[in-house]
């Protein structure tokens, strides 16, 4: 059994009525991965905005396995200090990481977010030896399309999260850095220049998916109507 953690921020926790990316990454590998495979983690609900916090169970399709370790307005600042205990208790394979954006908006420059990745894969290796991880960069949205100096900051850690997986991938422990996702637009795939709509789950699933394909011959190449 693989089992799969997702770990991100508001757009892999999502919101009341949404699938999340989770969702189509689900779908995706029930097509197309041979084995038994599972997502796991410690929480499973999402945001719920009207009540402003993560109480909701309302997915527009629950029947999938829910869990994940992703939270509104939570970066790799949050993350890496539960990563060993999330990988620990539920036994992570997979890490399908997404974090970036709210450390760079509100806690962290890039340099230090980028020394937070690396305390991330330390807590993760502590936990597991073996853990494998797929780590995506910071997608477009209307904050860096809008503010130079937060792009600039963007586009800073983007390279040095390159740098720093380059550096930490071990044979016992692969790192993969995802593509951004293909054709990405904040206009097309957000609905508020942020966060996924039906586009951008698929547009970041498929991102996951061919990093996972491409890298290690998990499943196959990411496809949607």
């Amino acid at each position: 059994m693989l089992r799969f953690m997702p770990v991100g921020d508001s757009m892999t926790i999502g919101s009341t009525g949404e699938h999340t990316w989770r969702y189509r990454l689900w779908q995706h590998l029930c097509h197309t991965y041979g084995g038994p495979f599972t997502l796991v983690g410690p929480r499973e609900t999402l945001y719920d905005k009207a009540a402003d916090a993560p109480t909701s169970s309302a997915y527009a399709d629950p029947d999938f396995p829910r869990a994940h370790l992703a939270g509104w307005g939570e970066g790799w600042l949050h993350m890496a200090p539960l990563i060993g205990e999330a990988v620990r208790k539920h036994r992570a394979d997979v890490l399908l990481v997404s974090l970036g954006l709210i450390d760079l908006g509100f806690y962290t420059n890039a340099e230090q977010t980028a020394d937070n990745v690396r305390n991330f894969v330390t807590g993760a290796r502590e936990a597991n030896a073996h853990v494998r991880m797929v780590v995506l960069p910071v997608i477009p949205n209307i904050r860096a399309a809008t503010d130079p100096a937060f792009a600039e900051q963007v586009s800073l850690f983007n390279d040095l999260l390159a740098k720093s997986v380059a550096d930490l991938d071990e044979p016992g422990s692969p790192i993969l850095l995802a593509s951004l996702p293909e054709h990405y637009d904040i206009h097309s795939d957000t609905y508020d220049g942020t966060h996924p709509n039906t586009n951008g789950e698929h547009r970041i699933a498929g991102a996951f998916a061919g990093a996972l394909f491409q890298g290690w011959g998990v499943g196959g190449e990411y496809t949607h109507s």
